[in-house]
């Protein structure tokens, strides 16, 4: 990725650190960020559907419920193409960049497609460490906003686009590319915490985040469970 959107040796972070994994030395530009941005973005919304519809065919063919795990499934890969959208608003890619997401996306379609029929627990453990990588990267982006680097996006007449208003209905007020970014990260810690439970659940168990719960019906947030919700704190 970081050969794709550009970025000079200056601007990785430290991955082998990670208590610094958010931090460059040199920031990135905002052209650069949005091209990250729709790349990433491009190749999230393939692990939720591709997950989703072999479930979906299982459940067809083996004629069974599949106790709401394509609904979450589905809604996690609907997400990620919404964050596409929005990034989208804000940037036209070119020719080399739809290039390498045509090939990036049938790559990584075929090996979740294969993973998944091989092992439904390791793509989600996966999956969950995709997302925490994520969450980095968005916690990079408002590290720089929050510094002043990124002058554009900091301005205060600078206005998000309206899809991204509408979606996360987003309040007066709470508008700038800052609150949109911290939507964005919200939704990619969600993944996180969904994906590691799932890694964790049996493959015929109720999905706790459309289910009934324990902990006194209180719905667990997977947002707030990094490594995910263990099968004894959610299956009854």
């Amino acid at each position: 990725m970081d050969l794709a959107t550009g970025i000079r040796p200056g601007q990785q972070v430290d991955k082998k650190n990670p208590t610094t994994s958010v931090v460059a030395d040199k920031p990135l530009t905002e052209a650069q960020w949005l091209v990250r941005a729709i790349l990433l973005e491009s190749i999230a919304g393939v692990p939720g559907m591709v997950a989703g519809m072999l479930r979906h065919l299982t459940s067809l063919r083996r004629l069974k419920r599949d106790n709401g795990w394509i609904e979450t499934l589905l809604e996690e890969s609907y997400n990620e193409r919404m964050h596409l959208l929005t990034f989208m608003k804000m940037s036209e890619p070119g020719w080399f960049m739809k290039t390498t997401i045509i090939v990036a996306q049938g790559v990584f379609f075929n090996a979740m497609f294969l993973s998944y029929l091989i092992s439904p627990k390791i793509t989600h453990r996966f999956v969950g460490y995709l997302e925490e990588e994520a969450v980095h990267t968005y916690t990079r982006w408002l590290s720089e906003l929050d510094q002043g680097v990124l002058t554009k996006w900091s301005d205060p007449n600078f206005q998000i686009p309206e899809l991204a208003v509408t979606y996360w209905s987003m309040p007066e007020g709470k508008r700038t590319m800052r609150d949109l970014i911290l939507y964005i990260r919200a939704d990619e810690a969600v993944h996180r915490g969904v994906n590691h439970s799932l890694s964790n659940l049996r493959q015929d168990d109720p999905n706790p985040f459309v289910s009934d719960y324990k902990n006194d019906g209180r719905k667990p947030n997977p947002a707030l469970k990094a490594t995910g919700y263990e099968r004894k704190d959610v299956i009854g």
